[in-house]
């Protein structure tokens, strides 16, 4: 299975640089000139689109520095809605960050549409992607910083250290949390592992939430089976973290998706997300210079045992790992049937990574499930959900709906 991972990951490369020869140009420049966009960082993309932008850094218990972006209200100005301070918490998913909620224009971006909307929204970054590459004692070339960077560690300390900073920021003493992808699961470890945080959400609304994921069909289970010769790759190289988003991602972006007919990049996508007819052919390239934002190569990992087991537990070190870890042979699961916070799901028949069967049995533990809706159009992908340009019909109006009836 790894050798296969590997060997689609060439042939992409192979495609990519063979199509790079036969279209660039004698000058060798590419045909157009990059999106503004493509330069941004998230901070820049907020204030470009006419809206306020905070940038504050959070502590984490374990030391971890992690940024979060704040957008105080919509482009009008503070409305009297706004003064009932209606906070809402935006967590990004698996190898992305908080870009995701405002890359597509006000219209189509969640977060713009909730500033607009008169919430207070706030965005989070947990630990090693691009925006939260700080620690107090280690830096991202060495061990320590990677050692305890899955999404059990984001669940048990970042979203709760930015919740808590919202919180006390705001004076509040409730938010309503909205998490795609990875920032789902970040919110089910919390909540479970940290049950006094149900108090403090208004309503947790999931996006293609993950849980367990023994039905995906994202290629990380090509790794499944062959975590041993996966990392022993990486260690051979140095490699501690997987995809971080560099000078070598901008390249990429500039080069092979910055074109009108961006068939290489697309390819990469599907490979990666699912196949999507949702996404703004003309923004692929600034979507790819943005994410993958990086991660590390635990997470990848503990994704691929949790395929093998069919279950949504902790990260498995083997048996005397999980002994000196646990003080038990097996790593423990997450119980969700400790979740008392509202919960309401969207999910979507086409994904890739948060498969409906997976949905279906997440569904059976929680107790307390609210709403679940799924999106009305099948071939709505994984990554749809934040970069979709017609999310706001097929989704948002859904999410507002939610926010509207748990955030008064």
């Amino acid at each position: 299975m790894l050798l296969r991972f590997i060997s689609m990951a060439i042939f992409a490369m192979i495609e990519a640089n063979n199509w790079l020869i036969e279209n660039i140009d004698n000058t060798g420049t590419s045909f157009l000139t990059p999106d503004p966009d493509f330069y941004r960082n998230v901070s820049e993309l907020i204030t470009s689109k006419g809206y306020p932008a905070e940038d504050h850094i959070v502590q984490t218990e374990d030391g971890f520095l992690l940024s979060v972006q704040h957008i105080a209200h919509g482009r009008n100005g503070p409305s009297t809605f706004q003064s009932k301070r209606k906070v809402v918490f935006l967590q990004h998913g698996f190898l992305s960050a908080s870009h995701d909620w405002v890359i597509n224009f006000p219209h189509q971006s969640l977060g713009f549409i909730l500033a607009d909307a008169g919430y207070d929204v706030w965005m989070g970054n947990t630990r090693g992607n691009t925006y939260s590459r700080q620690h107090i004692k280690y830096t991202p070339d060495m061990n320590e910083f990677w050692e305890n960077s899955t999404f059990s560690e984001m669940g048990y300390y970042d979203v709760p250290a930015m919740i808590d900073y919202v919180l006390n920021m705001t004076g509040e003493k409730q938010l309503s949390y909205i998490g795609h992808s990875q920032g789902t699961a970040d919110c089910f470890v919390m909540l479970s592992e940290r049950p006094e945080y149900n108090q403090k959400i208004k309503i947790f609304i999931a996006l293609a939430p993950i849980s367990s994921v023994g039905y995906m069909k994202n290629p990380i289970r090509f790794i499944a089976g062959s975590t041993e010769k996966f990392e022993f790759f990486f260690k051979l190289f140095k490699w501690k973290e997987f995809l971080s988003n560099g000078a070598l991602t901008k390249i990429f972006s500039e080069l092979v998706c910055n074109q009108k007919e961006p068939v290489v990049c697309k390819l990469f996508m599907t490979l990666a997300f699912g196949e999507s007819s949702e996404l703004n052919s003309t923004r692929i390239h600034v979507y790819a210079a943005h994410t993958p934002a990086g991660t590390s190569l635990k997470s990848i990992i503990h994704y691929a045992q949790l395929y093998l087991s069919g279950k949504f537990a902790k990260y498995d070190y083997g048996k005397k790992g999980n002994l000196a870890h646990y003080g038990q042979e097996t790593p423990p699961e997450f119980d969700l049937s400790r979740i008392t916070a509202p919960v309401a799901i969207s999910w979507a028949s086409h994904d890739n990574l948060a498969d409906p069967t997976d949905v279906k049995l997440l569904l059976k533990k929680l107790k307390s499930s609210v709403d679940v809706y799924e999106v009305p159009y099948k071939p709505f992908s994984h990554i749809d959900f934040t970069l979709a340009i017609h999310a706001k019909h097929l989704l948002y109006d859904k999410v507002l709906e939610w926010l509207k009836r748990f955030s008064s």
